[in-house]
């Protein structure tokens, strides 16, 4: 199978020679996904307002790769420390909102960039693409 790099533009890791996610066959997998601002460039202050930003970009990350939120499987939040599991619970709910339908989620305590406050990492399993494989 065919590895594909998804790019989306502003969702860069800084410089380094990596995409936003990669495809191979029907499985999706991002790299660290965070309440950047795709437009600008900027970090918002606040937990809130990044979380709002990060299931925005999750939700561009998607679509780049012909796929929706739907497809996800399962989402790993890496933070500082556990303060911020309401501001996930609370973007979680809105975006998830039928409790029998919702993927799975890890929350992993790490030494992120002093930039972000949170960020996330997709892995998805795209149904629309799976028949090309």
């Amino acid at each position: 199978m065919k590895r594909t790099s998804i790019k989306v533009q502003g969702l860069g890791h800084g410089g380094a020679p990596t995409p936003t996610a990669s495809l191979v066959g029907p499985l999706l997998v991002s790299g660290s996904i965070s309440g950047v601002n795709p437009e600008t460039g900027e970090v918002p202050p606040g937990i809130n307002a990044q979380t709002e930003l990060i299931f925005r970009n999750i939700g561009m990350v998607m679509a780049a790769a012909g796929g929706s939120i739907e497809d996800i499987v399962k989402l790993t939040f890496f933070a500082r420390d556990r303060s911020v599991r309401p501001a996930i619970d609370d973007e979680w709910v809105r975006t998830f909102p039928d409790e029998e339908n919702r993927p799975s989620r890890h929350l992993v305590i790490s030494d992120i960039p002093p930039a972000v406050d949170l960020q996330c990492e997709i892995m998805a399993f795209l149904e629309t693409v799976a028949g090309r494989w």
